[in-house]
């Protein structure tokens, strides 16, 4: 049986222990954690850096992604580079500087904030760092020179850094290239960089097709965008979401909507789940090949499989039924969309208005204008002044 004296000590112990542990949490968070607070909240450039620099070595700031990105995004945007380089060159002279993930971190932020000389002399010097190369950061510096591609000096860079420093590149590293080729409109290049890929014994995936699929339809070459699809598919590359998209889009533009759809009722069987872009593609398709009912059905379908309609599909409803001249549930789904705080376009809602007063729906127009006259924030009186003149 414990004496009393005992079950003192270890109450004592007990809340010793516990006041000590609650000491410790201040000073490790509760001191710290406003540092985060004012960094977030500071709009002065100046007082910003001094802030940061006063945190260099504060772990909870530095390995916090978003208020490290979002601080030298603050400054850049404020044009404030000399501010930027002197906390990035910081950085690097500190113990997290020698670790190749923080360094890719300081390649990617130099790239965001649009200074390329200062992300690629990071990666060229970080061996002074006492910091190695591998592949990971060779990427970063390959994808901050993809931001404003040149093509002399991707393929400069392609050529020389990885016998320099005896990396050998991946699929990332193909992929990026391949998009900056697309990107510049050398689509006969990027095409090659594809084939010199698979020589390397890396094999091309979703991204590569995607990439090169979205770049061959955007420049009306479709016979070599199919010819990708079909490869890709022969090489039993599944297609994602985005390259569903990308084919569907194109198929819609071409006024192919049953394909679209054949395609849209393909991706479950697939395990890729449309999203509210595939629908709202779909449903427009069907509407522009003159088949009103099918897009209705399609409507409904996404309904019934628990898709909410976002902006952009009220607003193709809304648009197309008028056009096709069913008023009576464009006036409902307008009214449905407005009392979420979603306002299709003006020329939309002009087209249903002039509909219901052609129809005699007076009272129906007129709810619809109390609605537009609801909006934050307000359209501007001269938009509201015509609207009105249809009633």
């Amino acid at each position: 049986m414990l004496s009393l004296r005992t079950i003192r000590r270890f109450c004592h112990s007990s809340i010793a222990a516990t006041t000590c542990r609650v000491s410790n949490q201040i000073q490790g968070g509760v001191l710290e954690e406003p540092a985060l607070v004012k960094l977030k909240s500071e709009r002065d450039p100046e007082k910003l850096f001094n802030l940061f620099k006063a945190n260099a070595t504060n772990r909870l700031v530095i390995e916090n992604r978003f208020a490290f990105e979002d601080t030298v995004s603050r400054l850049a945007g404020a044009r404030r580079f000399d501010f930027v380089e002197d906390l990035l060159e910081h950085q690097k002279t500190l113990p997290q500087g020698r670790r190749e993930g923080f360094v890719v971190r300081i390649i990617m932020l130099y790239g965001k904030a649009g200074m390329t000389k200062q992300a690629l002399d990071t990666f060229y010097n970080m061996d002074s760092h006492g910091c190695k190369r591998t592949v990971k950061s060779f990427n970063a510096a390959l994808q901050v020179l993809s931001f404003k591609p040149d093509l002399h000096t991707i393929r400069e860079f392609l050529h020389d850094a990885p016998s320099m420093y005896g990396i050998d590149i991946d699929a990332v590293s193909f992929n990026i290239a391949i998009k900056s080729f697309c990107d510049l409109g050398i689509l006969d290049g990027a095409y090659m960089a594809m084939r010199q890929m698979e020589k390397s014994r890396l094999k091309p995936d979703v991204v590569t097709y995607t990439t090169l699929i979205s770049a061959f339809y955007k420049h009306e070459r479709c016979v070599i965008g199919n010819g990708l699809w079909n490869l890709m598919v022969l090489k039993g590359c599944r297609p994602n979401l985005t390259t569903f998209n990308i084919r569907i889009q194109f198929l819609v533009n071409r006024g192919r909507a049953w394909d679209a759809n054949d395609l849209l009722m393909l991706m479950p069987r697939l395990q890729v789940e449309p999203d509210n872009i595939t629908y709202n593609m779909v449903i427009k398709g069907f509407f522009i090949a003159r088949f009103p009912e099918m897009a209705e059905r399609v409507y409904t379908a996404m309904h019934g499989k628990g898709y909410k309609p976002n902006l952009k599909i009220y607003q193709t409803m809304i648009h197309y039924l008028c056009k096709a001249g069913n008023f009576d549930l464009a006036y409902t789904m307008c009214k449905d969309c407005m009392r979420k705080k979603w306002y299709p376009n003006l020329d939309t809602v002009d087209m249903l208005l002039k509909g219901l007063v052609k129809k005699g729906q007076l009272d129906q127009a007129k709810s619809i204008m109390a609605l537009v006259q609801k909006r934050v924030p307000p359209f501007r009186s001269k938009q509201l002044v015509s609207l009105k003149s249809i009633l």
